[in-house]
């Protein structure tokens, strides 16, 4: 068997195996938190989200939104230069995101069962 046919052999089974693959994952709620990012931010939207009486007062201001919050809590990214994910009994992380007009730094404490948004930036 020549070499080019091995290699058309091998991506046609490989083709196949991916089709397969695509038809038993769709739907299902697979993730790939690989990277330190994804895992501290799936972490944190795992537990039960709680707002400090500052970040409360910032949202019954209509200085930001619960869902630019959300937005950021999913998609944003962990500054851990200034972050302490070792500190007891929950670790304090800051995480930065920007939203259409604004970039929001919050500052969550991730402890066992919650998580608390103890402080939190906005920059126009």
């Amino acid at each position: 068997m020549k070499l080019i046919q091995r290699i058309g052999y091998y991506l046609g089974g490989f083709a196949i195996g991916l089709i397969i693959l695509a038809f038993f994952l769709t739907g299902k709620k697979t993730s790939c938190s690989y990277g330190p990012d994804a895992r501290v931010l799936k972490n944190i939207n795992s537990k039960k989200l709680i707002y400090s009486q500052s970040v409360q007062n910032a949202l019954n201001s209509y200085v930001i939104d619960s869902v630019e919050i959300d937005f950021v809590l999913k998609k944003g990214d962990i500054n851990f230069s200034e972050s302490d994910p070792r500190k007891t009994p929950c670790a304090i992380y800051m995480v930065e995101g920007s939203t259409k007009n604004k970039e929001i730094f919050l500052t969550i404490e991730n402890c066992d069962s919650t998580a608390t948004i103890i402080n939190l930036k906005t920059k126009q």
